[in-house]
């Protein structure tokens, strides 16, 4: 019987960049449009057609480090140079194995969020990073 993974033991590897651990991942979806078509002489009842698949964007949280590869990554956008890379987030199951894993296909950065400061605050400074793709896959 196969027991379900839990959602805190994960890490993310993107091409050729070396950052730390990721805090947080969402947005991972899928949305199939659906076509409604009829000719005259049909039922009542219009058939269903698959249309468009749709992907949503996808949000990286980690804390801010000495690293600046994932925001020069991102300035590459500003600079007109649209560098897509392949981001990979892997669970791992309670023996730190690699157990489940997803590939989103010709992502790059389309926002970017620095972390707010508060002087008297005590968390993490967090930045974030949305990624636009062409296509999410189950590897593993």
């Amino acid at each position: 019987m196969a027991y379900p993974h839990r959602n805190f033991r994960f890490r993310v590897e993107i091409d050729g960049i070396s950052v730390a651990s990721f805090s947080e991942v969402s947005g991972f979806d899928a949305t199939f449009d659906v076509i409604e078509y009829r000719t005259g002489d049909a039922p009542i009842t219009p058939r269903k057609l698959s249309g468009l698949v749709k992907y949503g964007n996808v949000t990286l949280k980690w804390g801010t480090s000495d690293s600046m590869e994932l925001y020069e990554w991102l300035q590459g956008q500003v600079e007109g140079e649209v560098e897509r890379k392949t981001v990979t987030i892997v669970v791992m199951d309670e023996a730190g194995e690699d157990a489940a894993s997803w590939q989103l296909v010709q992502a790059w950065p389309v926002k970017y969020t620095a972390p707010d400061f508060n002087g008297l605050g005590s968390e993490i400074a967090l930045e974030t990073l949305e990624l636009a793709h062409e296509g999410l896959t189950r590897v593993q």
